[in-house]
């Protein structure tokens, strides 16, 4: 007797239910590890780029400063000019055909996911900063505080506050984005769908239940 499309269904959920729960964990780690690590690059980025802007740092500093600020910028424009999926083609196998690297294709998702999602939050750090009042950096030199001091302890910890629900946007999109990892062999959700697809032949109900 041939099965229908919900039998096919309940029969696919109950052979590899244990897979797409797996995948589902791998891809939620992902997201929210890529996520907390791009928070951290883009907060990163975005200091760098604030304080190479002050006219008035020491000329040594600012050289630094400014040398840094141009790396990030372009980070920033190869990596929110890029597809993710081309990203990880280039990091995996270039790690391997340039340098004989042989990563673990779950580390280097996390890797991709991470600096993806920094390239954008150095610009929504960057919106987040400018929302705060120039007031608050004058009253942080009325206190004798440093440039570095007065962006650490005063202005982005307010800035942080504006940005959490676009950190929030990232985290739901970083959720999906996660399948393009499977063309570098991470066992996520999409890889496991397709895994479970291939041995019956039955793509739709697969990812129906997908």
């Amino acid at each position: 007797m041939e099965m229908g499309f919900w039998s096919w269904v309940s029969f696919i959920a109950q052979e590899y239910g244990h897979l797409f729960l797996q995948g589902a964990a791998i891809a939620v780690f992902l997201a929210v590890a890529g996520t907390f690590l791009g928070t951290v690059i883009g907060c990163a980025g975005c200091l760098v780029s604030t304080l190479a802007s002050f006219s008035y740092e020491r000329s040594a500093r600012k050289h630094v400063l400014s040398c840094l600020a141009w790396l990030t910028s372009f980070y920033v424009w190869l990596f929110r000019g890029t597809p993710m999926m081309v990203q990880a083609v280039v990091i995996y196998y270039g790690a391997s055909a340039l340098f004989q690297w042989d990563l673990n294709p779950l580390a280097a998702g996390l890797f991709v996911v991470s600096l993806n999602t920094g390239a954008y939050m150095v610009e929504t750090m960057r919106g987040g900063i400018s929302s705060v009042d120039s007031g608050q950096m004058d009253g942080a030199d009325a206190l004798g505080m440093s440039r570095f001091q007065a962006m650490r302890l005063v202005i982005l910890p307010q800035a942080f506050r504006s940005v959490i629900p676009q950190i929030g946007n990232f985290l739901v999109s970083n959720v999906k984005e996660t399948s393009v990892l499977s063309i570098i062999t991470v066992n996520e959700l999409f890889y496991s769908g397709r895994e479970a697809a291939g041995n019956y032949f039955r793509y739709f109900e697969t990812f129906f239940i997908i």
